[in-house]
């Protein structure tokens, strides 16, 4: 595979095109995801190009609803790890858990698809710059897959002889959506180094959230049933926002930081 450095865009057009084919597929036919990122190059694009491997890998994770143990990867990798195996992470309230892999792992009871464990005792404190950025994309990618589905909701429903579309209210909520999901969008572009990670982790944790609560308002009761996909994203949302701290905690973090420095750092050269 070419290095993810050197493609152009049409090369980069095709991957994703393939790995959005590879996490789209039905459960029963995607089989275990991590083996068929393997095969795509998942673990030379890490070592090649990070920043852009976890955009394109994770983001799509969001948006198509999968889920693969590659956040282990993430960490391991900016620790100077060989990948493949598993790492302790910190959970929002002070807890740590472990992402489990392989066929036996068990799933976690907010959201039944992830393999989440609570560990014991708090493990080592890991570099988490590029795992906050990695849950960043993925919490982009999700919150767009909510506003896809409420977008696709009021243009296709009717009340009082108007699509929903045409009514104001809901409008400025799916309008509130994408501001905040593009913003996001910008702070994990620009994050390079831990501040800047945190803040942008922080930002996309935000921006899952708004798009949760505006998509569901917009959604109405349909949105709570089990038949409808949007109560898997919220689920998602709610869980990644904890991992490696929430938007909450970080920037509760941040603030003290610069408190303690006396002075804001320059994040993004404009």
């Amino acid at each position: 595979m070419n290095a993810m450095n050197t493609m152009d865009d049409r090369e980069r057009e095709l991957l994703e095109v393939t790995l959005r084919k590879a996490m789209a597929a039905p459960p029963p036919e995607r089989g275990p995801l991590d083996g068929a990122l393997t095969d795509l190059g998942w673990p030379e694009m890490l070592a090649e190009d990070p920043a852009t491997a976890v955009r394109s890998v994770f983001r799509l994770l969001g948006e198509t609803g999968a889920h693969a143990p590659v956040l282990n990867d993430v960490l391991l990798h900016e620790t100077g790890r060989p990948i493949g195996g598993t790492v302790p992470m910190p959970y929002a309230g002070g807890p740590w858990v472990c992402w489990e892999r392989g066929a036996g792992a068990k799933s976690g009871a907010v959201d039944p698809d992830l393999p989440l464990r609570t560990l014991p005792t708090p493990g080592a404190p890991v570099p988490l710059a590029l795992g906050r950025q990695a849950l960043g994309w993925w919490l982009v990618g999700t919150g767009h897959a909510m506003l896809a589905l409420a977008r696709q909701h009021v243009l296709d429903r009717h009340q009082f002889g108007r699509p929903l579309a045409s009514f104001q209210a809901l409008r400025h909520k799916l309008a509130e959506t994408l501001v905040a999901l593009e913003g996001a969008e910008a702070t994990l572009i620009a994050a390079d180094g831990d501040l800047s990670s945190l803040l942008a982790k922080a930002a996309a944790g935000r921006a899952a959230l708004t798009a949760a609560r505006h998509c569901q308002q917009t959604l109405g009761g349909i949105g709570f049933t089990a038949e409808h996909e949007l109560h898997r994203h919220v689920k998602r949302a709610l869980v990644l926002d904890g991992l490696l701290g929430s938007a909450r905690e970080l920037t509760r973090e941040a603030g003290m930081l610069i408190a303690s420095r006396g002075s804001a750092p320059r994040l993004v050269q404009l």
